[in-house]
């Protein structure tokens, strides 16, 4: 999923790696080093967040005392958030438990340093962990749920539009999520029997996503604080503080036939296998490309011929005016004249969907986006600048998605 923009867009390493191709063992301890690195800022929360406490307690002390007088609250409500922050420090300790062998396909090997001392993390990181947790309301808590009845259900309709249970075996209809965040829009898709892969890049939402799916199994068993890093717009004080209960459902209450897995890595280099999807699902996805053109090539690539994308999702650009990052802001028309010029069909089309994205709903500042929302299909017979395409003119029938050896997946 995507993220705030500038949030995603300043620590440069999440994409930047993937572009300067380096040997396999220097592309191994980059990958390394950056493992450890996001562990790092799972530890150093406590750290962290303590110290953004204690300024506040210091600048709040400078006042004079006459004015302190008058504000008795302001003193208890930073000692709740200090006993808030250390709660969430357990939970991102039991996020990180035993990830050391999550991936399939590779190892990080242990560190020898003592893992119970911190170490500095950036300002970037530490907000994109905050970030991470204000996705646990967006995707598994009851708070959640209009947002998701926003975001997610149009697309998950239109997936059981295309593919109804009447006329297809959906256990044989393949659906990829890009960008999949903490997997609830997958684990929707696949709980009504598609079979489903989503595909994350961040090792925050790897991490969380895991420990969600493969480790909790009793409804809103675990809390959350998410919103004690909002010193501002606050109507009182009790609001910073309030607990989020997650999950709001069984994750492993998926029925016994279902599938649904997680692939780790870069959208553009992990999905490369030509007519291998029926269905494309991006959900505030599409601007978080360097080059979005890319994006769209890649999804008529691995589209079946007669498979459709859906798409909902703004266009806030995740590396615009970032330093050293190649970033083209398209619009949507240019976006969708690309789309129309690769082959698609538009199908379905509304330029007009305002959500939200980990909105804190008693703020005093929201941000609504005005998405658009489409369903596009790659046509069963293929037909492009006036040259058959080499792939087949059939819609062929829908099988399941294969396992990608060359991608770290989550076990």
């Amino acid at each position: 999923m995507a993220e705030t923009a500038r949030e995603e867009a300043e620590g440069g390493t999440y994409f930047h790696k993937e572009r300067i191709k380096s040997s396999p063992e220097e592309e191994a301890r980059l990958e390394i080093r950056h493992f450890w690195r996001i562990i790092d800022a799972f530890r150093c929360y406590r750290v962290h967040v303590q110290e953004q406490v204690s300024r506040a307690e210091r600048q709040f002390c400078s006042l004079p005392q006459r004015h302190q007088n008058l504000l008795p609250g302001v003193l208890p409500n930073l000692a709740r958030i200090r006993q808030c922050v250390d709660h969430n420090q357990e939970v991102l300790q039991a996020i990180i438990h035993n990830c050391l062998h999550m991936f399939e396909n590779m190892e990080y090997g242990e560190r020898r340093e003592d893992p119970r001392k911190t170490r500095p993390t950036s300002t970037f990181d530490m907000d994109k962990l905050k970030s991470t947790i204000k996705q646990f309301v967006r995707d598994w808590s009851e708070a959640g749920q209009a947002e998701r009845d926003s975001c997610y259900k149009p697309i998950i309709q239109e997936i059981q539009r295309l593919f109804p249970c009447d006329k297809y075996d959906v256990s044989k209809v393949s659906v990829l999520i890009p960008g999949a965040g903490l997997g609830r829009l997958a684990w929707e898709i696949a709980r009504l029997g598609y079979t489903c892969q989503g595909n994350e890049w961040s090792l925050f939402m790897l991490f969380s996503s895991n420990f969600v799916l493969n480790r909790c199994e009793k409804v809103n068993e675990l809390t959350l604080y998410p919103w004690i890093h909002q010193f501002s717009n606050n109507k009182k004080s009790s609001d910073q503080t309030r607990p989020v209960r997650f999950p709001d459902v069984n994750p492993q209450s998926l029925p016994l036939n279902s599938d649904l897995s997680m692939v780790a890595g870069d959208f553009v280099e992990v999905y490369t296998e030509s007519a291998s999807w029926d269905c494309v699902a991006t959900c505030f996805f599409i601007d978080t490309a360097h080059n979005v053109i890319e994006y769209v090539e890649t999804i008529w690539k691995i589209l079946k011929p007669g498979g459709v994308w859906i798409n909902l999702g703004p266009l806030l650009y995740h590396f615009e005016n970032i330093a050293n990052e190649l970033s083209v802001e398209l619009s949507y028309e240019d976006i969708k004249k690309a789309m129309i010029t690769f082959g698609f069909h538009i199908e379905m089309e509304k330029e007009s969907m305002q959500t939200t994205y980990t909105e804190n709903d008693r703020s005093m500042l929201r941000y609504v986006y005005d998405c658009v929302f489409f369903v596009a299909r790659k046509p069963a017979d293929l037909c492009l600048n006036n040259q058959e395409d080499d792939q087949q003119q059939s819609f062929p029938p829908a099988a399941k998605s294969p396992r990608r050896d060359s991608t770290d997946s989550l076990t």
